[in-house]
């Protein structure tokens, strides 16, 4: 009996029909097969079909990965990768073209204040140097994920020196 994560031998098999993820009802996006290839450990290629419409499941609670209308699924455990949108214990990947990480965000925003991390991204795109589609595992751009993990550093440093401000002035002494 196959669990009820077990990737299965034909991706078309059964007909469900829908568009939302089988395990949490999260509608998906679509991917190319390439990018699914591209993700899966290769025991798992040989059912990737061109002639099926695949989607990635982005919800961050949900083991599936991707899925597609006629029941077929594929669990994060079944990638070659780590899922940063599924992860939340470093290291989160954020660009696998260029090997950028939540943590190398952070780092730079702790050190000085800022990040150049989106830059030296577009950057690389610009040059022709980025394989989104393939690499990435929701099959689009990282920019949007690298740009809000920025914010969010950026966030957690203004209200850490809030924090400490306040508390100087609350006691009168520096912290």
């Amino acid at each position: 009996m196959q669990g009820c994560c077990a990737v299965s031998a034909d991706p078309r098999q059964g007909s469900t029909g829908s568009a939302h993820c089988p395990r949490c009802g999260t509608r998906g996006r679509r991917v190319a097969s390439a990018t699914v290839r591209s993700i899966l450990k290769p025991d798992f290629r040989p059912a990737v079909r061109d002639d099926v419409g695949y989607r990635f499941c982005a919800s961050p609670r949900c083991d599936v990965l991707y899925f597609t209308a006629a029941g077929w699924s594929a669990p994060k455990v079944d990638a070659t990768v780590r899922v940063g949108l599924k992860e939340t214990i470093d290291p989160v990947p954020l660009c696998y073209c260029l090997g950028f990480a939540r943590a190398d965000v952070r780092a730079e925003v702790a050190t000085t204040g800022a990040c150049t991390i989106p830059a030296r991204i577009t950057a690389e795109v610009k040059a022709g140097r980025c394989a989104c589609e393939v690499k990435n595992p929701s099959g689009t751009c990282c920019l949007g994920d690298v740009r809000k993990a920025v914010t969010e550093a950026l966030g957690d440093v203004r209200g850490a020196t809030a924090v400490t401000s306040g508390e100087a002035g609350a006691s009168g002494q520096s912290v």
